[in-house]
């Protein structure tokens, strides 16, 4: 019985995988999922167990100079992601409706599928924003949403640079992009210090970035569902666009709800040096008389301690 159960799935994922996109069966990562869930299922170990075990009896490692690094190279692959994202197609004949996929050779068409990938390998960089939350014992900000954010993410997308690389369903990678840029540069001058804080005077737009991204995403992707005649190659990854976005819209404006509108904002002097509720929190240390800064990141899923996307 096991081993014609395990016949007929191998038949059912080679009859599924046959209609991937050739161009990138070679690329890092892309010959099948089960290299990267043993990646993500590792990082949820050690991120949930393994990690803060480790950590139990040991003082928080000072990353400073590791964050202010991480976020610095962050935002600049973060520009280049965007640059990347508006030059092989949405600044350069997309329409913004319903552009497919253009599985061709040419250079353009294999230019945004090795963008789609670079989107794709990012969320694996930024599975480092919960291991410096272990490092510095900020096990609290380590949350269910918070790890399950960035565990679907990636494993997701591989799904869509393996089937569809780019056309209406890569919208979202350059608008998350886009908003990283800012949100990496806030990260990295809160990690600076204290010196830094007035150069992000702007933290309380911060939200409302937020807002405005899942905003733009719902609304380009909706569009799909009205319009007549749009042949889009996969129709199932923008169903799990709408939805995924959708949720955390829902949950930005819940959090909006509660800190704007019913002022349950936490005090200031918690609050510290958090952006719109932000992962970065500034505490006084009394043991070592200076400050730490939590490291957090617009897909970490910390809001003032609750979740928060992308």
């Amino acid at each position: 019985m096991l081993t014609a159960l395990t016949a007929d799935a191998t038949r059912a994922y080679q009859n599924w995988i046959k209609d991937a996109d050739p161009r990138v069966a070679d690329w890092p990562l892309m010959s099948s999922p089960l290299l990267q869930t043993v990646i993500l299922a590792a990082y949820v170990y050690f991120v949930k167990r393994l990690g803060p075990r480790l950590m139990e009896n040991r003082k928080p490692f000072e990353l400073k100079g590791a964050l202010v690094a991480y976020n610095a190279a962050m935002v600049v692959f973060s520009i280049y992601l965007c640059y990347e994202f508006l030059m092989s197609g949405w600044a350069t004949g997309y329409t913004y409706r319903c552009d497919l996929v253009d599985f061709s050779n040419s250079p353009q068409a294999v230019r945004m599928a090795w963008t789609c990938w670079l989107f794709y390998f990012s969320k694996f960089i930024e599975l480092l924003d919960t291991v410096f939350f272990v490092l510095r014992k900020r096990n609290a900000q380590v949350t269910f949403l918070h790890v399950y954010h960035h565990t679907i993410m990636p494993w997701t997308w591989w799904f869509g640079v393996k089937f569809a690389p780019g056309g209406l369903g890569s919208f979202h990678g350059m608008v998350n992009s886009f908003v990283h840029v800012i949100m990496y540069s806030y990260y990295g001058l809160a990690a600076a210090g204290p010196a830094y804080q007035k150069y992000i005077w702007w933290k309380k737009y911060m939200t409302v970035i937020q807002l405005v991204q899942f905003v733009l995403v719902q609304a380009h992707i909706a569009q799909f569902f009205f319009l007549k005649d749009c042949p889009y190659n996969y129709p199932i990854f923008l169903y799990i666009i709408f939805v995924y976005g959708l949720v955390f819209l829902i949950l930005f404006l819940n959090f909006w709800y509660q800190a704007y509108t019913k002022g349950l904002r936490p005090p200031k002097k918690l609050e510290g040096g958090a952006a719109g509720g932000d992962g970065y929190r500034r505490r006084h240390d009394d043991n070592h008389h200076h400050h730490h800064v939590a490291n957090g990141n617009v897909a970490n899923g910390q809001l003032n301690g609750k979740h928060k996307a992308q």
